[in-house]
């Protein structure tokens, strides 16, 4: 997709004509600037807004400048520009400060890796500079605020939509529609629709304008489609203008219907008889989604999508954590400015206050430095990036990097190891393990990190399953918060109908690991939580004819949790309870 750069002059020429004799500093324009991405136009006022390319408040841009080609998905865009809504809110906008010139700026680095023209970037900086601008600011940003802002956000649309008009918020949402019945009027969106459930189930309602049974049903059809979710497609079909639909089925009689179940034709009636239609679709539903024996046992802690994943977002002392890392390294041009931005990103001011880094030179001067670091400061450049990483934009650009190479400079020292790993230093372990956790501070890090192709995987996965077996405590606990994190993904997926993300031999790699560090627990009730939590969410809902299955029962996975009931330590845990004896007891 092609990304444009719209650069707006907000002082109609009058920046060019005044500017010099005012200020003594020659200013072309007073910037405003938005993108444009596959046919809309994205910018920043009353929070992230869209609009069709040059329908806004600004009118026709002065100038569209071709930024390049993004090849990210669109929801993996959408995505993105979710985790911006939190920093560029109505109420954070500055003119001067956090304005629309600095959310194009990370947008466009998020989607081409290119920054915006410096004379944009930088004309707050040299107008407040000058003795005109410090004394003219508030009274200009007074005057500019509502033409800066305009009236109203319009939501955030995934890149392959039109916009529409105005909405009061910006609402990201699912692709496809769920607990609604789909209005079809040609026999190619029925395909569609129809090839989109293939792994579920449908219903075609054939009606028609005409036919006063039909009406007798509609309500409870309505109903059926809210209570189905998106577990199946419900579909209505008026016979009397899709002719191409009526000719292919051989619709004779209105109401008909018909159901299909992995994509195969399963039943076909006629008749409004909304009794029978709900107990064939209910019994529909239920051919296409069985329910798992684990669904009827008491799992409070299971039975649900998990939300929440564990990260770390603890500060350490910035200035003795700096002082670890040599003078040569804080001062390159291209590494100061993040440490400025950890350091104001961290401090008592608003997050949005702090502006994003040049992420692509900061990434090429830390891939070829951090060989040549001293060992010892290792661990102190891993925390500096943990830190880092909690801001959605920087996780999102990284998320999106070539082969990983960042995090993978990182982690070199502990992927070059054998086996053991207990001759990497602890204080190394344990930071690059917390920023393997803060990866889930962002959507777009999670299936990257459990895909067999990922070069992220090994590495993670191996430090992880190393480490849940130390001898360290705290080691312990964040190995065991990575292992939660993990199976809640996968967990979240399985829960939602989906097939699992993490290969199978990684889950028993995993759960073998889970077992023998349970077994092995004596100290730490937290340790401990994660690990049961971590096996719970592995083998809730794993099919039970299956390898986690069979690993369990091998190893003897109920009696190992039952017996850290008899440790003074751990015998409070109440996932003692819900995991070991009530599915590992009666689930397995």
């Amino acid at each position: 997709m092609d990304v444009e750069l719209y650069i707006y002059d907000l002082s109609k020429g009058l920046a060019r004509m005044y500017s010099l004799p005012l200020t003594g500093t020659q200013m072309d324009a007073i910037y405003h600037t938005s993108l444009v991405v596959n046919g809309v136009e994205y910018y920043f006022g009353q929070g992230i807004q869209t609009a069709a390319p040059g329908s806004t408040h600004h009118g026709q841009p002065m100038e569209k400048l071709h930024m390049g080609q993004t090849e990210l998905p669109a929801d993996v865009i959408e995505e993105y520009l979710g985790s911006l809504a939190e920093i560029y809110t109505p109420e954070s906008y500055d003119l001067f400060l956090h304005n629309c010139n600095n959310f194009t700026q990370d947008f466009a680095m998020f989607l081409v890796g290119k920054s915006i023209p410096d004379r944009i970037r930088n004309l707050p900086r040299d107008f407040l500079e000058t003795p005109f601008g410090q004394m003219m600011k508030p009274q200009i940003e007074n005057t500019l605020r509502g033409v800066t802002q305009g009236t109203g956000p319009g939501p955030v649309r995934p890149p392959t939509a039109r916009p529409a008009a105005p909405a009061p918020a910006i609402a990201p949402g699912p692709r496809r529609p769920t607990g609604m019945v789909r209005m079809v009027s040609n026999l190619r969106q029925l395909e569609d629709e129809l090839a989109a459930a293939t792994n579920s189930c449908a219903v075609i309602f054939f009606t028609s304008s005409t036919c006063p049974p039909c009406k007798v049903v509609y309500p409870t059809y309505d109903e059926l489609a809210v209570e189905a979710g998106d577990r199946a497609t419900l579909i209505k079909v008026d016979v009397g203008s899709a002719y191409d639909i009526s000719m292919k089925y051989s619709v004779r009689a209105t109401p008909t219907f018909m159901t299909f179940l992995k994509g195969q034709k399963l039943d076909e009636w006629s008749g409004a008889n909304p009794a029978q239609l709900q107990g064939n679709v209910r019994m529909l539903l239920e051919m296409a989604h069985p329910a798992h024996p684990h669904r009827n046992l008491r799992l409070s802690s299971l039975q649900r999508s998990i939300t929440n994943f564990v990260t770390y977002k603890k500060v350490p002392p910035l200035d003795k954590l700096l002082q670890k890392l040599p003078a040569a390294f804080k001062q390159d041009p291209n590494i100061a400015p993040v440490i400025e931005f950890v350091k104001c990103r961290h401090s008592a001011a608003p997050a949005a206050d702090a502006r994003a880094p040049d992420l692509p030179s900061f990434a090429a001067s830390l891939q070829s430095s951090y060989a040549t670091l001293p060992s010892d400061s290792h661990f102190a450049v891993v925390d500096l990036v943990r830190l880092l990483f909690l801001d959605p934009r920087v996780s999102g650009y990284f998320a999106e990097e070539t082969n990983h190479a960042t995090l993978l400079t990182l982690l070199s020292p502990l992927s070059h190891q054998e086996e053991d790993l207990t001759s990497v230093p602890y204080n190394l372990r344990i930071v690059a393990l917390q920023l393997a956790c803060n990866l889930f501070s962002t959507a777009l890090y999670p299936a990257q990190l459990i895909s067999s192709t990922s070069p992220l995987r090994t590495t993670c996965l191996r430090l992880a399953i190393n480490s849940l077996l130390d001898s360290h405590q705290n080691l312990r606990v964040v190995a065991a918060s990575f292992a939660y994190n993990l199976a809640a993904f996968n967990h979240n997926a399985r829960f939602g109908g989906n097939p699992d993300p993490l290969a199978e031999e990684d889950q028993v790699e995993l759960m073998a690991s889970l077992l023998e560090a349970i077994s092995r627990e004596e100290q730490s009730p937290e340790a401990l939580h994660g690990l049961l939590f971590a096996l719970g969410l592995l083998v809730y809902e794993a099919p039970l004819d299956g390898a986690l299955v069979d690993l369990c029962r091998a190893m003897g996975a109920t009696e190992t949790v039952a017996s850290k009931s008899a440790v003074p330590a751990l015998q409070k845990e109440p996932l003692l309870k819900e995991v070991g004896a009530e599915l590992l007891g009666n689930g397995l």
